[in-house]
């Protein structure tokens, strides 16, 4: 009888450890917030392409990196309400109470509008922009005639002045801007600067160099994941 306890004793404490195991893995495994990823003007979401490589190869799995796209004619602020609706889906997905964004040129007009107007702050941990448009760029006078978005992104638009007024950086968001004097698409290049950000100066990157350069892509993937 001893002998079939122990027996009996042992095989409850393997399944015991078998039950356990997976269990304490899961708990141990780390907790990235999902990442949104935001186009510019004349993009879709293929662009991030080299960016969600950059981010798997952080450790990010595909189940947690997002791409929204949108028409880039239409009005910013019709993008950022899609953006809103989109971010609602990705923290449903998810079950994350908040995201982090990463956006690109006219993306940064779209994903600021939606924290700073449409109450996306308390739905955003950190905010990544590269070669955002913040402040607008006069190039974007080369597109005003047929559209939207490039009206706003003109400097001096009544959108600019609504981002600009107050507090640029709204709410507990982590915000890091990236920019370079190399940039001919942003002009001035020093639009990309956010009062209340982390503004880092890239020496020489070019535009599209932004969404392509892996060194830059594994910086932004750092600052996602945070301390």
């Amino acid at each position: 009888m001893r002998r079939i306890l122990s027996s009996l004793v042992a095989a409850a404490a393997a399944a015991a450890c078998l039950t356990a195991g997976p269990t304490a893995t899961a708990a141990a495994a780390p907790h990235r917030t999902p990442v949104v990823f935001v186009h510019g003007y004349l993009n879709t979401g293929v662009v991030w392409a080299p960016a969600r490589a950059a981010f798997r190869q952080a450790g990010y799995n595909d189940s947690e990196l997002f791409t929204y796209s949108y028409d880039f004619n239409a009005s910013n602020r019709t993008s950022a309400q899609g953006l809103a609706a989109f971010v609602e889906k990705v923290k449903h997905t998810t079950g994350s109470r908040t995201v982090d964004i990463v956006n690109h040129s006219m993306g940064g007009m779209v994903a600021m509008w939606y924290v700073k107007e449409l109450g996306g702050a308390t739905s955003v941990t950190r905010m990544a922009s590269l070669a955002g448009a913040h402040h607008g760029t006069i190039t974007a006078g080369l597109c005003v005639i047929t559209s939207e978005s490039c009206k706003e992104m003109t400097p001096g638009s009544a959108f600019l002045a609504t981002l600009a007024a107050d507090d640029e950086t709204p709410g507990p968001v982590a915000y890091r801007t990236w920019y370079s004097p190399c940039d001919a698409v942003i002009n001035p290049f020093t639009s990309s600067v956010l009062a209340g950000a982390v503004n880092t100066l890239v020496p020489c990157m070019t535009h599209v160099g932004f969404l392509a350069n892996g060194s830059l892509l594994a910086d932004v993937a750092a600052f996602t994941e945070g301390p």
